[in-house]
C-alpha cells in the first residue's frame, strides 16, 4: 500500500550461524506467527544442510590414472654348465648371445641348433636355463647348404635366393598361419643372419622333418632355409619358445 513500508526480511543465513544457505533464501514478516516463523527457520536450516552436502558429494575433476610401472623382471639362476647332449662351446656361444642382444626378453630358455651334426640326429635342444632340462629336436636344414643331400650342412648363406641356413641368433617373433600351417617368424639379430624376415626364414612344421624319413631314408628332407621339424612336434616346439626367445644356430667343429 502506498506509504506503508516494507518490514519483510529475507532470511539467507542460519542463524547465529555465519553459514550461506546456497540461495535458499525464505522471507520472513515481523507480524508472521510464531509457529509459522519457527516452522520458516528449521525448513531453511534443512534446505542449507541438503546443499551443503550436496556441495561436499559432487565430483570433482577426473584425476589422471598413475601408469602401471611392470615390475622388475628377476634374473633367471642359469644353467653354469652345459647340458648333457650340447657341446660346452656351442653353449657359451649361446649364452653370450643371449647376454649381448637385450630385445630377447625371455631369459629363462633358449634353443640351440648344432648344424655340425647330420639331419638324422637331434640337433634342436631347447634348453631350460632354470633347471638344466633339455628337450631335443630333429630339425632339418636348407637344400642350399646341402645341395647334394647328404644329410650335412656344408656352408651357410644369408643372401636371398639361397635356400641355404644361415647361423647365429634369432628372435622369435609373431605366430602366423601360412603354406606349412601354424609357423613362427624369426628375425635375425647377427650380420649372418640379418636377411631371415626378408627371405622368410621361420620355424615350422614338415612332414619330410618326421622321424620316420630317417628311418626310410636314413636322414631328413630339406627345406629353403626355414628351421622345419616335424608335423608332429611342431605346437610343441612353439609352445616353448614362445615370442621373445632365443635360437641361436652355428656349425662347431671341435
Amino acid at each position: 500500500m502506498p506509504g506503508r513500508t516494507d518490514v519483510r526480511k529475507t532470511l539467507c543465513a542460519a542463524p547465529d550461524s555465519g553459514k550461506d544457505l546456497g540461495g535458499a533464501c525464505t522471507l520472513i514478516a515481523p507480524s508472521m506467527n510464531p509457529d509459522r516463523r519457527r516452522f520458516l527457520l528449521s525448513a531453511s536450516v534443512l534446505v542449507a544442510g541438503a546443499v551443503g552436502t550436496a556441495r561436499a558429494s559432487a565430483p570433482g575433476p577426473m584425476r589422471a590414472l598413475k601408469p602401471m610401472v611392470p615390475a622388475t623382471p628377476v634374473a633367471p639362476v642359469q644353467t653354469p654348465t652345459p647340458p648333457a647332449l650340447v657341446k660346452p662351446a656351442l653353449f657359451a656361444q649361446a649364452r653370450a648371445a643371449l647376454e649381448r642382444h637385450p630385445q630377447i626378453v625371455n631369459r629363462h630358455r633358449m634353443a640351440l641348433v648344432d648344424f655340425a651334426a647330420p639331419s638324422s640326429e637331434l640337433r634342436l635342444h631347447i634348453v631350460n636355463l632354470l633347471d638344466g632340462t633339455t628337450t631335443s629336436y630333429l630339425v632339418a636344414h636348407g637344400s642350399g647348404s646341402d645341395p647334394d643331400h647328404s644329410g650335412w650342412l656344408e656352408r651357410f648363406s644369408n643372401a636371398p635366393g639361397s635356400n641355404a641356413s644361415c647361423s647365429g641368433a634369432f628372435l622369435t617373433a609373431d605366430p602366423y598361419v601360412g603354406k606349412h600351417g601354424p609357423s613362427q617368424r624369426l628375425q635375425g639379430l647377427d650380420p649372418t643372419n640379418d636377411n631371415a624376415m626378408s627371405r622368410a626364414i621361420v620355424l615350422h612344421g614338415a612332414w619330410y622333418a618326421e622321424p620316420t624319413l630317417v628311418g626310410a631314408r636314413g636322414k631328413l628332407g630339406r627345406s629353403q632355409g626355414c628351421f622345419a621339424v616335424g608335423d608332429s612336434v611342431r605346437s610343441q616346439v612353439m609352445a616353448q619358445l614362445g615370442r621373445g626367445s632365443l635360437i641361436y644356430a652355428a656349425k662347431l667343429v671341435v
